[in-house]
């Protein structure tokens, strides 16, 4: 039915010298309207201000009038927002905590990439509007339809992510509900935080690949052999340090401290190196310094520079940050695993593996899981559930190693 144009009104009074009006009309019983021109949006914002009071509609309307303003002035729609927007409006406000130090640039990745996955599977043009706390219910059928072999563990972080992102829209008036409702997940707790690594088998075709990788013979141009033979000792360095893929990846020169000789257990020569992984780098937000293996490796990128700057990255790229853009990486993470024959996607194998990697080795070798908890920058408890397979060989080590009480005579 068309809306009729020829109501009438009565009553009318100005609000803020015409920026609004309120006035009543007959069909709604003579409670007072407001009504308000939105210029940027080309439209009128109405609602019933619930009284026929005057002075109390006035004290209403002056209260919605000046909060329509205030979120105008910020940007801010009060019609048609799309999802597109919502969440560009959410990053920016997240981009804020980056900056102030809350969350790390890496959070930050994640939580766009969590975020992208709503957009492709709503609509970057769907009216914030129209979604409701039952839109995203059958999350992981939605997921799983575009994405068949995605994991449980992922799909609970992306709904903790979305209902973040919804509770903020709800706390700026932007959506009308606070958090999605969504199917219950149930997760083993084996399948909690598992990343596939690599054997030592294939940890040993890795090092060899990588050897040819940088060969002059397999890679002529010296721009690009000189960003292979970068990517070569960041994977050495990563599987000696184990630090995480954030805290690598922005590492300054001046983070990196002296680098000497030490005779290990079996008396041969090792590089040792000392690092300060600075708090606002880090996934726990916490500072703390590490000597381990691996010095060589520092020793060798600074060869390959001209001058060293202690502000700069030692893995530096032609990013605003001075950082290596993502697509780099992806390309010769690719380049290696295909080298050596990993199904990379389909085991979850990616840089965060060499972390992985380097806490299982230590494990298996024996080194107090306190020390490494103290080396990764993480709790004990995080370690033995996410990165500890307890193997017969090492409960039999385990065993070996057990004080025995001597028996004492009873009293």
């Amino acid at each position: 039915m068309a809306r009729t144009t020829n109501v009438k009104i009565h009553d009318q009074h100005s609000i803020l010298d015409g920026e609004a009006l309120i006035y009543r009309v007959p069909l709604s019983g003579d409670v007072y309207q407001f009504r308000m021109y939105l210029k940027d949006e080309q439209k009128h914002y109405r609602k019933s201000l619930r009284t026929r009071d005057l002075d109390s509609a006035l004290a209403k309307a002056k209260k919605l009038a000046l909060e329509i303003l205030g979120k105008k002035e910020a940007g801010k729609k009060l019609f048609g927002v799309t999802l597109r927007e919502l969440v560009d409006q959410y990053v920016s406000f997240r981009q804020r905590e980056v900056d102030g130090g809350i969350i790390t640039a890496g959070r930050l990745v994640t939580i766009k990439s969590q975020l992208n996955h709503l957009l492709t599977a709503k609509g970057d043009d769907l009216k914030a509007s129209e979604l409701d706390k039952s839109s995203l219910f059958y999350w992981r059928l939605i997921r799983r339809e575009s994405h068949p072999g995605v994991r449980d563990v992922t799909i609970r972080n992306e709904m903790a992510t979305i209902n973040a992102f919804c509770k903020w829209a709800y706390r700026e008036g932007l959506i009308h509900f606070p958090e999605f409702e969504f199917e219950v997940l149930k997760i083993k707790k084996d399948d909690i935080g598992r990343r596939d690594t690599f054997t030592l088998k294939e940890w040993d075709e890795l090092v060899k690949f990588n050897r040819s990788y940088v060969a002059k013979k397999n890679c002529p141009d010296p721009i690009e052999r000189n960003e292979r033979a970068l990517m070569r000792d960041y994977v050495l360095i990563a599987a000696n340090t184990g630090m995480r893929v954030g805290e690598l990846r922005q590492l300054m020169w001046a983070d990196v401290g002296k680098i000497w000789t030490e005779q290990d257990e079996a008396d041969k020569t090792v590089s040792l190196v000392q690092i300060h992984v600075r708090a606002e780098t880090s996934k726990v937000r916490a500072s703390r310094s590490i000597i381990t293996r691996g010095g060589e490796y520092f020793l060798r990128i600074r060869e390959r520079l001209e001058v060293v700057d202690p502000a700069a990255r030692v893995f530096a790229g032609s990013e605003k940050n001075g950082g290596i853009p993502a697509r780099i990486w992806e390309r010769h993470w690719r380049n290696m695993m295909e080298g050596i024959g990993v199904d990379y996607k389909d085991r979850n194998v990616t840089w965060y593996s060499l972390r992985h990697f380097c806490i299982s080795m230590r494990v298996r070798s024996g080194v107090d899981i306190i020390d490494i908890a103290k080396q990764a920058g993480t709790s004990v408890s995080h370690i033995e559930n996410t990165y500890l397979k307890y193997t017969d060989d090492m409960k039999i080590s385990a065993a070996k190693k057990t004080v025995s009480v001597p028996n004492r005579k009873e009293e």
